[in-house]
C-alpha cells in the first residue's frame, strides 16, 4: 500500500537548511535559539463535542475556552516571519468549535503558512467547509468505525453524528472537485479491538466517497491520560488486517496501514538516547496560549516556554525559559519514560543517525 505523503515516516529530509543550522550549531545556544520550528500544532479550542474512549488529552479537562482571535492572528503572522512553514489545528478539543476558524485558516494562507486540520468533522456548516477546503493543504477526519453503532460507542456520541460526518465529507469533496482545489482529504482510524473488524467497511466507504486516503494507526498511551483501557493493547494480533485492506487501494485511494508504527509499539523501545527534536523542529500552542516543545508533556512547566498573551512567538522561542528547557532535555530527560511512538519519534531516529553516523558514510 502506498504512503506517498510519508505518514508512517517523516519529512525532515526535505528541510536540509533548517537541519544544517541545528547540526552545525555545536550545541551553542546563541546559534540554536534562532532555529525555529518547521511545524506547529495549535489547539484553538479546549471543548469537544465527543468523548472518545481513547482520548489522549482527556486530562486537560475539555474546558470551553478558545484562543483570542486577534492574538492568534498576530501570533501566526509572527511565526510566518520567523520561518514556521506549517500549522495543524487540532489539540485538546475539537478545533472546529472555535468560532471563525475558517477565517484563521484563510489568514494562514495570506501570510504563507501551509495549513491543515485534524477534526471529527461534525460541527460544520457549508461556509466553514468551503473556506477550509479552499485554504487547507489537507484535512484529516477522525472517524473510528465503519458503522454508526460502533462509531457512537467509540466516540461516545449519538449515531446520527456518523451520518453527519459522511455528509460533510461528501460535500467537502464535491466543493473540492467543482472548484479544482488541491486540498487532500483523508480519514484516520485508530485501530482498537472494538473497530478492527470494521476497517475494511470504513475503507470501502471512504473510497466510494472520493476520499484520498484512509490511515489506520495504532494507539499510544499518553503519559498523563486518565484513560488506560488500551495501554496493553496487542497489535501483533491485528497486523494481518493490512492484507485485507490492500485490495481496496488504487491510484486514487490509498489505505495507509501504519505497520511500521505498530511494530515499534510492539517493541516499545527507541534506538536513540536523546530527544534531539525538542525544542527545535516543532511546537505546540495550547488553548490557554502556553507554548510547549512537546505534546507528551502538556502542562509540564519544564516544557513550557511562555504564553502568546504575554509575549510574541519570537520572544517566547528565543527566551531564557526555552534555553533552560533545552538544557534539561539535553542533560536530564530520560526518554525511557517518554510516550511510545511520540510524534517526533521518526524525526529523532533520523537526527540520531546524523549525530551518530557509522564508519562508512562517505561511501554514498
Amino acid at each position: 500500500m502506498s504512503d506517498k505523503y510519508a505518514i508512517d515516516s517523516h519529512k525532515l529530509i526535505y528541510h536540509p537548511t533548517r537541519v544544517s543550522r541545528w547540526y552545525e550549531s555545536n550545541s551553542e545556544w546563541e546559534k540554536l535559539k534562532s532555529v525555529y520550528p518547521i511545524y506547529v500544532e495549535i489547539s484553538p479550542y479546549g471543548g469537544c463535542n465527543h468523548r472518545c474512549t481513547f482520548c489522549a488529552l482527556d486530562y486537560m479537562g475539555y474546558e470551553n475556552i478558545g484562543l483570542d482571535f486577534e492574538v492568534l492572528k498576530n501570533t501566526l503572522t509572527n511565526m510566518a516571519k520567523k520561518g514556521v512553514k506549517s500549522v495543524m489545528f487540532a489539540g485538546e478539543g475539537e478545533p472546529l468549535l472555535f468560532k471563525d476558524l475558517d477565517l484563521i485558516v484563510e489568514h494562514c494562507t495570506s501570510v504563507g503558512i501551509d495549513t491543515s486540520l485534524t477534526t471529527n468533522f461534525v460541527p460544520l456548516n457549508k461556509k466553514n467547509i468551503e473556506r477550509c477546503v479552499e485554504n487547507c493543504s489537507w484535512i484529516k477526519i477522525s472517524l473510528n468505525a465503519g458503522t454508526a453503532k460502533t462509531y457512537a460507542q467509540i466516540h461516545q456520541t449519538k449515531e446520527k453524528d456518523f451520518e453527519r460526518v459522511m455528509s460533510n465529507i461528501k460535500y467537502a469533496i464535491e466543493h473540492k472537485r467543482a472548484n479544482n482545489l488541491d486540498c487532500t482529504i483523508g480519514v484516520q482510524m485508530l485501530l482498537l479491538p472494538e473497530n478492527k473488524d470494521e476497517a475494511k467497511i470504513l475503507a470501502s466507504s471512504c473510497k466510494s466517497l472520493g476520499v484520498n486516503y484512509l490511515v489506520v494507526k495504532p494507539y499510544s498511551q499518553h503519559l498523563f491520560s486518565e484513560t488506560t483501557q488500551y495501554e496493553n493493547i496487542d497489535y501483533s494480533k491485528m497486523v494481518d488486517i493490512e492484507d485485507e485492506l490492500k485490495e481496496i487501494s488504487d491510484e486514487n485511494f490509498n489505505v495507509v496501514f501504519r505497520a511500521n508504527t505498530m511494530k515499534k509499539y510492539i517493541e516499545k523501545k527507541q534506538p536513540y538516547d536523546k530527544c534531539y527534536s525538542t525544542p527545535f523542529f516543532w511546537a505546540y500552542i495550547a488553548t490557554d496560549g502556553n507554548v510547549f516543545g512537546c505534546s507528551a508533556y502538556l502542562g509540564e512547566d519544564k516544557f513550557c516556554y511562555g504564553n502568546i498573551y504575554e509575549n510574541s512567538f519570537e520572544e517566547i522561542w528565543e527566551s531564557d525559559k526555552r534555553k533552560k528547557s533545552y538544557n534539561y532535555i539535553k542533560n536530564e530527560l530520560d526518554i525511557k519514560n517518554c510516550r511510545v511512538n511520540c510524534r517526533m519519534d521518526e524525526v529523532n531516529r533520523y537526527l540520531w543517525k546524523l549525530k551518530h553516523p557509522n564508519k562508512h558514510i562517505n561511501f554514498i
